[in-house]
This record gives C-alpha cells, structure tokens and sequence, in this order.
C-alpha cells in the first residue's frame, strides 16, 4: 500500500484532489522553521502558506551561526521527520486516531497563533476540522489507510520539494539553500546536497522502522488456540 500511494501520488501529482495535501506538507516545512525558531531562542511572528504552494515563516532568531543553520535547515529536513513521525506511530506504535487527533491539535495551534491571513486561517482550521472528524468517526483500518496516504505523500512531496528548490538552480538561489551559503564558505548546492542525504536517510530509516515485524515477547506462544484450528479445520 505504501508503495502504491507513492506510485499514485507521482502519477496524479496535478490532480486538484492533492493540492490540500501539498499544502498540508508546505505547513509542515513551514512549521519545523517556526519550532527551530523557537528553540534557538528566537520568536515567530506569522507562519502563512499561499495556493500556489509557496510559504513563509517570519521570525526574529539569534544572529549565531549554530542557530541560523538549525532555523534555514529545519524546512526542507523537518519535511522528512514529518513523514517519519506518521509512519512510525501509525504502524510501529499503533496510535492512529492519536495521529489524527495531534494533527487536528496541531493545525488548530497554528492558526491561533500563527497566521496572519485569511487563506492561512482558513486551509489551518478547515484540515483541523477534518482530521478532528476523521479521528472520532473512521473506522481504526480507515484511519490508518488515511496516515499512510498522509506519511507517504508528505514524503513524496518533501522529496519532489529537494529536486524542485534545491537542484534547480534558477530556484536556489532564493531557497534556504542560499540564505546559509550567504554567511558560510559553503556553497548552496553542497547545501542542498547535505539536505538531501540527511532527508533520504530519514526517510529511509523511518520506513525500516515502521514497517519491520514487531517484536515477539519471550515465552510467547506462537500457536493459534485449539478453539480457533477447530474453526479452520
């Protein structure tokens, strides 16, 4: 199923019916900029997101070299972690309806506190009404289908947004690829190099994690109960 919903997601990749879910990936780049803010000791003034799929995240952060690499790092890597986080606690841990129910929260969270604009408020609060209605009322099997299509498509997107802004170069030059080239020696396309393995892994070992078998506790049974042989005999 993974695979075919990321086979469905580069096939329709035009179709109108995944612009909310592109733009639902553009509010989780925007978002790790905003908590990389925060935790560089900085503050976040708005967080918008515009139909054409772009976005932006004001915020005043530290002039330090460590926290502006954290903050200018944190969109295109944090894309990946999103994804990640999904997988893993829909599959490894078994929290579907907790998945939805957080990301009710945290859509809720940033149109209270963070948009500034009548788009932005409205794409936060119309998708936090869904996933809200999506985990009181789906069945358990149709919320974890609903993740999957979420995980792999934020991945999809957080992969297709690494090829489109940093190895274009027309499109680099005004990525966060170039705002870290302008206060280090390093260039922005060895930038968007780091970025991208750092991402690849990610999602890579998110993917391993989620989907590998669970482990079996020791002194387990592995045999079906005699009640249940009957029934299939």
């Amino acid at each position: 199923m993974l695979v075919g919903f990321l086979a469905l997601g580069i096939v329709g990749w035009d179709w109108p019916v995944l612009w909310p879910f592109k733009l639902l990936a553009v509010m989780g780049h925007e978002t790790g900029h905003a908590l990389a803010a925060l935790l560089a000791g900085g503050s976040v003034s708005q967080v918008s997101i515009a139909g054409n799929e772009s976005g932006e995240c004001l915020s005043s952060i530290p002039t330090g070299f460590f926290a502006r690499t954290i903050v200018y790092s944190a969109g295109y890597v944090g894309s990946a972690i999103v994804s990640v986080v999904l997988l893993v606690m829909t599959f490894r841990w078994d929290l579907r309806r907790v998945v939805l129910a957080l990301a009710c929260v945290w859509l809720s969270l940033m149109g209270l506190l963070y948009a500034r604009d009548l788009f932005t408020l409205a794409f936060c609060f119309g998708m936090a009404i869904a996933f809200g209605l999506g985990a009181k009322f789906l069945s358990t099997q149709l919320v974890g289908i609903v993740n999957l299509f979420i995980a792999s498509f934020t991945a999809l997107y957080a992969a297709m947004d690494l090829k489109d802004d940093l190895w274009n170069g027309a499109v680099r030059v005004r990525s966060d690829a170039q705002l870290l080239a302008d206060i280090t020696p390093i260039p922005a396309i060895v930038w968007a190099g780091i970025w991208t393995l750092v991402a690849g892994l990610v999602l890579a070992w998110g993917v391993y994690v989620a989907m590998r078998k669970r482990p079996v506790a020791v002194g387990a049974s592995t045999q079906m109960p005699n009640q249940l042989l009957g029934r299939m005999r």
